[in-house]
């Protein structure tokens, strides 16, 4: 029995037209994707080459040179290509379709016969394709690949590059599987697991299905692939030296999905691989797989999620630490890792219209995602820290990945084209079907079609979320349910139908009214959002005796630009100091948190250490501002989350 009863609109049936996400999507047309095409094609000049293009054109024998940049830096073609489809299905733009019909010319041309395509082989070793699967992100690349193509086909009706993925995927059924001769063995990087299940759904074709399900279920096993596969590169690995083991936890090969109660290794490995995981058992009715993903949901995000929804704590591996183990100055969080949770979100909605999963996801897009780039959408962060002290970034090692600005590229750039592609696609989170249930997953101003048993339905959203709770809807007519997600911040809700006071059933964090309908019936929903101040729990060691402040979905921090340095010497003594103001200094129609501080005062006597004493403070007016916005300044020197009470 299929377990995926709840589908989300498409993204043609969806369009976006919303102050805070409006914004988003014009800088994601009007910069982002234009300047990731201009960065692929090494023409930033303050930025770290790509190489993508050129190595595709290398490969295709147009021109002389060697291999650039990463293993997998194909990957950023392809997922500028994703960004560009979903800005396609959003608004037609002949010349950026040029463009990108262009792109996949090129990659037919450096396709070979057999439908490889993976330019780091094909330049660089053309003997050991398929000899690292571990290391080498060939399955890795060919997943995203395939997210290009079905996006483009969805966008565009054309099928140039869904062939060419197509042929790749074929390659790669022929080389891997259960059967005899085969290599039983699965990606190292996960990617492809979800893109087959995409390409599933475009196609029908069960053996994309049956690949995705011998991957997912061939992990973990023994003998374990990657021990087999090591000892016949004779222990070498891709960079030349010698490995005595394989890390299994790294790329969560450890156990069988089935038997991992807790989320470990690479964060954004992990969420790739439980996305997959969860599609899948979406579509075989998978009871154990479910459960599966429930218990590595569950741990994620009540013991190792940041509160701005960030995950992978420890830059060493790019990972998870442990639980409660979320230290605020050396946080790693990949701006990555937080879009594959927003992707692991919604495939668990799929199979389960539960508030908690669209509760996190509303808390990823608002928080951890986009703070990853800034404002101008041309400078981006790698790593999402919830405390930054310059200094600190530049002279102590253990913040040494830590960002004080926001480059302009990345040599490793994974991040920026993976937002691109999460903005400009937004549309297709926001609805979805279940049965006769229209569901309303988050509040963003939109238009969108829906097709239920009673016919084909339509609904407008609008209001001025985040930033204020009033949500109106209007409505077609047809008997069917509206569930409206109440998310867990909300401390109460007055919800209205044509003006007057509604009764709805409350079920699994929504709220639903099941009626029969009439053109233009209208929907008010009113969340009040007061200022919150937000304490960990005591397990959670960085943030003991402090608070963090929240209004609604989004979360705040301070910067020295508005209060000074030494951030860490502020603690707040009177919460209801603090109010809510409109400041459009950083973002039209953002809303700021000011109130008083108090601020530690350094000794005169400029001692290391004394008795205890009474502390000398002085009171400071300060300003917070939302998480997502830090670093659009040129003057920040810190930034804190999590301040002292």
């Amino acid at each position: 029995m299929r377990l995926a009863t709840n589908e989300f609109l498409p993204l043609k049936n969806v369009k976006i037209d919303d102050g805070f996400w409006g914004k988003y999507q014009k800088t994601a047309i009007e910069q982002i994707i234009p300047y990731q095409w201009r960065a692929i094609n090494d023409l930033v000049p303050d930025a770290e080459p790509s190489h993508a293009i050129k190595n595709l054109r290398v490969a295709a024998g147009l021109e002389e040179g060697e291999f650039g940049g990463y293993v997998f830096q194909d990957s950023d073609v392809y997922k500028w290509l994703e960004a560009a489809a979903y800005r396609l299905t959003i608004a037609p733009d002949p010349e950026l379709e040029k463009t990108a019909d262009g792109v996949i010319e090129l990659m037919e041309k450096a396709q070979e016969d057999d439908g490889y395509l993976m330019t780091y082989f094909q330049i660089k070793e053309p003997d050991k394709k398929f000899t690292n699967l571990l290391d080498c992100h060939e399955l890795y690349c060919a997943g995203h690949m395939v997210e290009a193509a079905v996006a483009y086909r969805e966008a565009t009706g054309k099928d140039r590059l869904l062939n060419i993925a197509l042929r790749f995927v074929a390659l790669i059924e022929s080389k891997i599987g259960p059967e005899e001769g085969k290599l039983h063995g699965y990606p190292g990087h996960p990617e492809l697991e979800l893109a087959l299940m995409r390409l599933y759904a475009i196609t029908g074709d069960e053996r994309h299905k049956k690949l995705c399900e011998y991957m997912i279920n061939a992990r973990g096993t023994e003998p374990h692939f990657f021990d087999g596969e090591l000892k016949r590169r004779k222990g070498i690995n891709m960079w030349g030296g010698y490995q005595e083991r394989v890390d299994k936890r790294y790329n969560q090969s450890h156990k069988p999905i089935r038997e991992q109660t807790v989320a470990v290794g690479h964060s954004v490995r992990a969420g790739y691989l439980f996305t997959g995981a969860a599609a899948l058992a979406a579509e075989n009715g998978d009871e154990s797989l479910k459960k599966a993903m429930e218990v590595l949901w569950n741990d994620i995000t009540l013991k190792q999620m940041y509160i701005t929804g960030g995950v992978g704590a420890q830059v060493h591996g790019e990972a998870f630490s442990f639980d409660y183990h979320l230290p605020n100055d050396s946080a790693y969080n990949e701006t990555c890792a937080a879009i594959a949770m927003v992707f692991f979100a919604r495939q668990m909605l799929r199979m389960e219209p539960s508030g908690r999963y669209a509760d996190v996801m509303e808390r990823l897009i608002y928080n951890a995602t986009i703070s990853g780039m800034s404002l101008d959408g041309r400078h981006f962060f790698y790593t999402n820290p919830l405390s930054m002290w310059e200094e600190a970034t530049k002279k102590a090692g253990i913040c040494g990945h830590i960002r004080s600005k926001r480059p302009g590229w990345f040599g490793c750039a994974c991040c920026p084209p993976n937002l691109a592609r999460m903005i400009t696609s937004l549309g297709s989170y926001i609805y979805s079907v279940g049965g006769d249930t229209l569901y309303t997953h988050l509040y963003v101003g939109s238009e969108a079609e829906a097709d239920l048993p009673c016919g084909k339905v339509r609904i407008a959203q609008k209001g001025n979320y985040p930033w204020d709770g009033k949500i109106s809807l209007r409505l077609s007519g047809g008997r069917y349910a509206l569930a409206l997600r109440i998310p867990s911040w909300a401390r109460g809700f007055k919800l209205k139908v044509n003006g007057l006071a509604a009764r709805p059933e409350m079920k699994d964090g929504y709220a639903v009214i099941r009626r029969e309908w009439h053109d233009d019936d209208s929907v008010t929903l009113d969340m009040p959002m007061p200022v919150e101040f937000i304490e960990a729990n005591p397990l959670a060691r960085e943030d003991n005796g402090r608070v963090a402040l929240m209004r609604g979905p989004v979360v705040y921090c301070f910067e020295s630009a508005d209060n000074g340095d030494r951030l860490d010497a502020l603690r707040v003594a009177d919460f209801s100091s603090f109010a809510a103001e409109r400041d459009d200094s950083l973002f039209e129609g953002a809303v700021v948190l000011r109130g008083k501080a108090l601020r530690r005062l350094p000794w005169e006597s400029g001692e290391l250490y004394r008795p205890v004493g009474a502390d000398a403070e002085e009171e400071a007016a300060v300003t917070a501002i939302p998480y997502a916005f830090w670093d659009n300044r040129d003057d920040t020197r810190e930034m804190l989350v999590w301040i002292r009470k």
